[in-house]
């Protein structure tokens, strides 16, 4: 049994395994892409926006699609939707002679609409099929799967990089196929998982669920946002530094930039264990994690030597592996499984805004100060976890959830002991 839900675990976490690869896999051949396109910074961070901008408005329908029709029924075709926008962008760039960029955003944009459906519909898949202890560990492997592609993206996109800048869109497809295997054969989806409400019932159930939980829905999504546009707009930084600062390329540079990521996916792999159903422990990791993002962030511009500069760098991935996992928890566990699909899906959405928006901010940021880049970041991380500490509601929560506890062990000892009155008489 123990073994099954870890082979379900790891078909699961294939997905925004893969993922991920579609952005932190480009972004040590950025250069090369701009060099050998010759295009400017702002237009180079168009391959990441205009990945993670469709996602992050597709989603959304994605998971309202997911909420009726069945999770795998959307996960599998996005995936290969995603795995088909990556061979339209390998072949323009080796077939066209004319007007290859604008193919390559159309694969890109076509790449972003199928990852819509991945990631965000797997979690919410996930909490289908668990729940307490098994849910949060689950959850914690997902997000440390998709720092793990975090961590091999850069080298792998490194290495492959080196044979040519477009070589790695010839591997989105190709990885797609195992994971597309994996999810159809060993991932059983429950079959009451599809909703059988009225669009307009369903619609409502969902407003009723923001109603009902506003505070903590909403500072979750806007953490979810911050914390990624600062991870990847870092990321996006330490590219063009490596490489104008130190002369790293390659390999070498993917070695260095899988650094901070590592911790991220480390931190986040041991958060999913240590939280089971803690929802007070989950609110105070979120915030924990903000202000150690924080902290970093406004030491980086100080920072006197390289070994300092990374240790900074890598405390900001502690601080993301600490408040991910965490906000996932919150957020699937936030809807019954008929309206989970959207509400994690929202998430999924803001997610990838917020990767969409962390490169071009960080490039123009870049150009202006890097002081004012980490300063402004530190502000933002800071007011963001000031936001989570007093709109992320979890007593009130935990403390139903030990009342309903303690009603059903009593209900359960009423029902014991009840009989035993109706015998005494008789004897």
């Amino acid at each position: 049994m123990k073994e099954k839900f870890w082979l379900t675990v790891a078909a699961l976490s294939g997905v925004p395994f893969i993922m991920v690869l579609g952005n932190s896999m480009l972004i040590p051949v950025l250069p090369d892409i701009r060099n050998a396109l010759n295009l400017s910074a702002i237009d180079i961070s168009l391959l990441i926006t205009l990945f993670s901008l469709p996602a992050g408005i597709i989603i959304p329908v994605a998971g309202f699609l997911s909420d009726h029709f069945g999770r795998k029924a959307v996960i599998i075709p996005a995936t290969i939707i995603y795995g088909l926008g990556g061979l339209l962008a390998a072949f323009a760039s080796v077939f066209l002679k004319e007007h290859v960029f604008p193919v390559i955003l159309a694969g890109r944009v076509l790449q972003g609409i199928g990852a819509a459906g991945t990631a965000p519909i797997t979690m919410a898949l996930c909490s289908d099929l668990y729940q307490g202890r098994k849910r949060s560990r689950s959850l914690g492997a997902i997000e440390s799967s998709n720092g793990l592609g975090k961590v091999v993206s850069p080298i792998l996109g490194a290495a492959i990089g080196m044979i040519t800048w477009y070589a790695a869109f010839f591997f989105f497809p190709v990885i797609v196929i195992p994971v597309v295997i994996a999810m159809w054969r060993l991932v059983e989806e429950p079959q009451a998982g599809q909703s059988q409400q009225k669009i307009s019932e369903y619609l409502k159930s969902v407003t009723t669920v923001f109603k009902n939980k506003a505070g903590l829905l909403l500072s979750s999504y806007l953490a979810g946002a911050v914390v990624l546009m600062v991870l990847f707009g870092v990321l996006f930084y330490l590219s063009e530094y490596l490489e104008q600062q130190f002369g790293l390329d390659g390999v070498n540079k993917g070695l260095v930039l899988a650094i901070p990521v590592l911790f991220m996916s480390a931190t986040s792999f041991a958060t999913g264990f240590i939280i089971k159903k803690k929802k007070s422990l989950m609110k105070t990791l979120v915030v924990a994690g903000l202000v150690i993002m924080t902290a970093a962030l406004a030491f980086l511009p100080l920072a006197g030597g390289v070994i300092i500069y990374f240790i900074a760098i890598s405390i900001i991935g502690i601080g993301t592996g600490l408040a991910l996992p965490c906000l996932n928890n919150l957020i699937t566990s936030a809807a019954s499984r008929e309206e989970r699909g959207m509400i994690t899906s929202l998430y999924g959405s803001v997610r990838f805004f917020g990767v969409a928006f962390g490169p071009p901010l960080y490039g123009f940021l870049m150009a202006k100060s890097t002081g004012l880049m980490f300063w402004s970041s530190a502000a933002l991380a800071l007011a963001t976890a000031a936001i989570a500490l007093f709109l992320i509601k979890t007593q009130s929560a935990d403390t139903q959830g030990q009342s309903a506890a303690r009603t059903k062990k009593e209900s359960g000892k009423v029902l014991q002991f009840t009989p035993e009155p109706a015998k005494k008489p008789e004897s």
